[in-house]
């Protein structure tokens, strides 16, 4: 029997449903650690986070699903949420929609969209959107 998935704490999702500062580490085809800011919401215990085909976290990713996403409430340094993970799902079904969800999260303007309200309409053509999902391994908190 396998022991259950970690869950993200209510006294902590504030983090992962609010327009917090995130940052996601996935490795390097070397093995080293790349971090980027990303916006992030969740399913669930599940976390889920949006990126762009053939940028350098998406390969990252593809190549090792082994990530770590750190939340906090910059008002509030020590009240944070670490979660160590594993990607099980990417797919661009959807992906558009989730960014402009999470636009709309981020810029606090409902209707908000990526293409157009967060980067220039123009890029809409030369990026395609990947949602990914987050299953929790390991989730750590403070304050």
């Amino acid at each position: 029997m396998h022991p259950a998935p970690p869950a993200i704490p209510a006294s902590h999702r504030d983090l992962i449903d609010g327009a917090y500062p995130a940052a996601l580490t996935t490795l390097l085809p070397d093995g080293q650690p790349q971090v980027t800011p990303v916006w992030c919401n969740r399913q669930g215990d599940q976390i889920l986070i949006n990126t762009m085909r053939g940028f350098r976290k998406e390969k990252n990713m593809r190549a090792d699903p082994r990530v770590t996403l750190l939340a906090y409430d910059p008002r509030r340094p020590t009240h944070y949420i670490e979660i160590r993970g594993r990607v099980v799902a990417m797919t661009e079904a959807g992906a558009r929609q989730h960014l402009d969800e999470l636009t709309a999260l981020y810029l606090g303007r409902p209707g908000a969209k990526f293409f157009g309200d967060s980067v220039a309409a123009e890029l809409e053509s030369q990026y395609t959107p990947v949602r990914v999902t987050i299953a929790p391994t390991r989730v750590r908190v403070e304050g």
